[in-house]
């Protein structure tokens, strides 16, 4: 017997209707692009706890990029958030270094922020989104850091959603700062934002007129913000670099990335006889110059102990309110005559200025991945973030599948 064409519809109607009742859902594909009508955020709830939350995919504007993310560093501004929410942003979506896969953009973008080509499978990175202020501008890249944007990763929750990049998937609004790095490798991807922190400082360092290839340099303080600026000062051709930090596993690293002599802050007991140990790994000789990179106030007031006469200082350890140090300006920066700077993110050129320096470290054999110690699916955020706060490895990242 013939079947008619609607009972074949009755009957199919019918098997539907008793499976939804015992299969669960799944993410329908919103076309046949393969990207889904949904996409996963680990939003930050409370203190301390990330849920994972679903949200329909945002519509793409016609100047708008939509990244499928690959994967994300755990930054200490994460970490801070996580724990004490210092800038109110509750609920909030975190992560700010992070990269991804264009899989869908507006009819209007054509390049990204150096005029490279974009299309669609390039790998990407943000640096910030565009408020109406002159002094930062496209491509004027010289003018000013980025302390004063928007950043994705630390932007107020909205009706998108997609706001950071601890996320399957984050929509680039128009506006915002985006390159295209896809002769990049992952690793390295993941680490071009806490590497930009560190040309920006090493580029401020240099604006002193005492940093040179044969100064003697000394970097306190061996989380990933000291040991990266280790490799760059070794990819300048710098080779008199110690570091100065309490822990023997991180002292040990420091080498791998360049130092050429260690000092362990434990094994000595008083300010005078630490830097009387950092003098003897100059072979008698104080720094030229020193990167103070702790944001403990007790380091930067010892860390004036280890420079010269007419030697620099360049501090970027304070990311936050870490608290008030104690100096003698008199006997540690005026009779000294040091010259200080203050270093703060980075600009729009320093951010560019990092993926040629990925590439130097790479070819000098630099074990720069090797920073990154710890990876965790988004499912294990909370984890993720714990971990960074326990200081037991170096640099955590969050990596999808």
């Amino acid at each position: 017997m013939a079947v008619r064409e609607q009972d074949v519809e009755s009957i199919v109607k019918q098997i539907l209707e008793q499976m939804a009742g015992s299969v669960a859902p799944v993410a329908v594909p919103a076309s046949n692009t393969g990207i889904p009508s949904t996409a996963r955020v680990a939003m930050l709830t409370e203190l301390e706890k990330f849920e994972l939350k679903e949200y329909p995919m945002p519509e793409v504007g016609d100047d708008d990029i939509l990244v499928k993310v690959e994967g994300c560093g755990v930054c200490g501004t994460d970490a801070h958030e996580f724990k004490r929410d210092p800038f109110g942003l509750i609920p909030v979506a975190l992560g700010h270094e992070g990269t991804g896969e264009i899989v869908k953009m507006g009819k209007n973008v054509k390049k990204d922020s150096a005029g490279k080509d974009l299309k669609i499978g390039d790998k990407v990175v943000t640096c910030m989104i565009f408020k109406d202020n002159p002094d930062i501008t496209m491509y004027d890249l010289n003018k000013q850091n980025v302390g004063g944007a928007d950043v994705y990763g630390l932007l107020p929750d909205d009706d998108i959603h997609l706001n950071g990049w601890f996320a399957d998937y984050i929509l680039v609004r128009g506006g915002s700062t985006v390159f295209n790095v896809s002769d990049l490798d992952l690793d390295s991807r993941i680490l071009i934002e806490p590497c930009a922190v560190l040309i920006h400082a090493v580029e401020r360092a240099k604006t002193t007129g005492i940093l040179r290839f044969n100064s003697r340099v000394a970097v306190q303080g061996c989380g990933p913000i000291g040991l990266i600026c280790i490799a760059i000062l070794r990819t300048m051709g710098i080779e008199n670099i110690t570091a100065v930090d309490g822990n023997a596993q991180r002292l040990e690293f420091a080498k791998k990335m360049g130092a050429t002599a260690t000092v362990n802050f434990m094994e000595h007991k008083g300010i005078e006889e630490l830097a009387k140990a950092v003098e003897d790994s100059f072979g008698g000789y104080l720094a030229d110059f020193a990167f103070q990179c702790t944001g403990n106030p007790k380091a930067h007031a010892n860390i004036y102990k280890f420079i010269r006469n007419g030697g620099g200082l360049c501090e970027l350890g304070f990311f936050i309110n870490g608290g008030d140090a104690q100096i003698n300006p008199h006997f540690d920066l005026c009779a000294k005559e040091i010259t200080l700077v203050g270093s703060w993110v980075y600009t729009l050129r320093d951010y560019a200025t990092t993926f040629d320096f990925l590439k130097r470290a790479k070819g000098i054999g630099l074990p720069l991945a090797e920073l990154i110690t710890d990876k965790y699916p988004l499912e294990e955020i909370n984890e993720a973030l714990k971990k960074n706060l326990e200081m037991t490895g170096l640099k955590i990242a969050v990596v999808n599948k």
